[in-house]
Parts: C-alpha cells; structure tokens; sequence
C-alpha cells in the first residue's frame, strides 16, 4: 500500500508596495497638461497678443497721422506714447481673455467629472488648487510679457517716424510694462478662485466680467468711500499704475504707486484663499 504525501507548497507573500504620494511638482505637470490639452488655450493667446498689438499699432498710427504737439492736460510733449503702448480698450480684452482662461482650468473638471478622478488619486485637493494656480500664473505672466512687450514695441515703432517714440528708460514706461504684463496673471488666478467657488462656466465668466471689467464703473470718484472701492479695483490699479496718457496722479482720486501694486497682490489671494476653504469643505 503506497501512501501519497500531500504536495506542500510554499507559500508566496506578496509584498504590498506602496505607491508615493504625488510631487508638488508632479501635480503641475499634470495641470500643465491639462491646460495645454485645452484647445481653446493656444487661440485665446494668440488672438489676444494680435488684438492687443494690433490697437496699440493703430493707436499710434492715429497720433502719427495727426501728429499733437503737446497733451492738453498735461502740457508735456508726447505724453501719449505711453498711452498709445498700452491702449486701455485692448488691455481690457486681455482681461477678460485671462480671467476666462483661469476659470476655465477649474470650471472645465467640473463639468467633465474629471474633478472625482483627479481626487481620487490625488485626495489633497488644496495642493491640486495651488498647482493649478501655479500653472495659470506662469503661463499667463509668460503671456502678458510678450503682449506688453510687443505692444510697447510696435507702438513706439510707429511713432519713432516722428520722433515721439519713447524708451523703457523713460519716466513710468517701465513700470507701465510690468503693470500690464502682470495683470494677466492677477485676472488668471481671479478667475481660478472664482472657478472653484462657482463651478459653473457660465455664471463664473460672467462674474468674472462683472467684478474685473464692469464693476470699476459704478463707483462714483466724490464719495471717499467710493472712491477707495474704486482704488481697490484691479481695472483702477493698472490705469494708475500704467499712467495712461500721462496723467497727472492727483487725478487718480488718491490713488498711490503702492496702493496700486497692493492691490495686485490681494486680489489673486483673496481668490485662491477663498478657493482652498471652499474646496477641502465641500464635495466634489
């Protein structure tokens, strides 16, 4: 009689390898790509710098082909070039093209369902806001550098036939470029917070409007109170800051330098601030 021995097998254990938790830096390669995947993306930009340009050109061919002496206010000669580099109507356009962009990044996760896959695998949604805002500010600052640049350059290329054209060396033509490259970054991020407060493409393009363009325009410039609303406006702080047309900065209702560039600062953080308690309390 022959005994069968029960085959033994060994036991194999399989090591549970815990997966890393995502890099900050990886999270904004991920937003990068979901920005740059966005088709609208490239032809708001490149639509953008040609209308921007394209005002500033015609501007300063307005001013050459009726060629002023001196600027009525002012009484300073060629006190409009500067104007003429950043036209008012065409940077307004790069506003609401900024703030749209921004609140698409959030507002279009949303509207997919992708927003559930991206917290599953990332469950820490304030660090998806931040590289969100990451991405949106670098790209935008990129942005606004090249429209204000070749604004700048176009303009004064056209006026440099009669001898108006003026240089960065200038007085408040430097600060003027920084201004108007970095208010496409402030819309951008702007338009990121009010995304993910609102999460609805209409109403958040809409809002965005509403605050950035249209809201500057109810506040009266005789009431103190007004006016300091007014001075907190992010459309008020560039025009202060731009110095269109050289105006003098007592018509600026008080507006200052500083107060112009704080204004900047607090408006995407406010934003983004507001974001981030919004979104660690609230389901997706």
């Amino acid at each position: 009689m022959t005994s069968t021995t029960p085959r033994t097998t060994t036991p194999t254990i399989a090591a549970a390898v815990d997966e890393p938790p995502a890099r900050f830096l990886d999270l904004v390669a991920a937003e990068w790509i979901k920005v740059r995947s966005l088709r609208s993306t490239p032809w708001v930009i490149v639509l953008v710098t040609l209308v921007v340009t394209g005002v500033a050109a015609a501007r300063a061919l307005a001013d050459y082909n009726n060629f002023p002496s001196y600027d009525a206010l002012t009484q300073r000669e060629h006190s409009f070039s500067l104007g003429d580099s950043f036209p008012a109507e065409a940077y307004l356009t790069l506003m609401l093209a900024a703030v749209s962009v921004g609140a698409i990044a959030a507002v279009s996760e949303y509207g997919s369902g992708l927003i559930r896959t991206t917290t599953v695998a990332v469950p820490a949604r304030g660090a998806v806001v931040l590289a969100k805002a990451v991405v949106q500010a670098i790209l935008w600052t990129v942005v606004g550098s090249v429209v204000a640049l070749c604004s700048f350059s176009v303009a004064q290329a056209v006026l440099s036939g009669r001898d108006a054209a003026i240089s960065l060396g200038d007085p408040n033509a430097l600060r003027a470029l920084a201004a108007s490259a970095l208010l496409a970054p402030v819309c951008a991020l702007v338009g990121l917070g009010l995304g993910v407060l609102i999460r609805h493409s209409a109403t958040t393009m809409v809002a965005g409007t509403f605050v950035l363009l249209l809201l500057p325009v109810f506040f009266s410039s005789r009431k103190p109170l007004s006016v300091a609303f007014a001075n907190a406006m992010v459309r008020n702080a560039w025009q202060r800051l731009a110095q269109i047309y050289g105006t003098p900065a007592e018509a600026y209702n008080g507006a200052t330098v500083g107060g112009s560039w704080t204004v900047y600062v607090l408006w995407p953080l406010v934003a983004l601030a507001l974001a981030l308690v919004v979104v660690r309390r609230r389901d997706v």
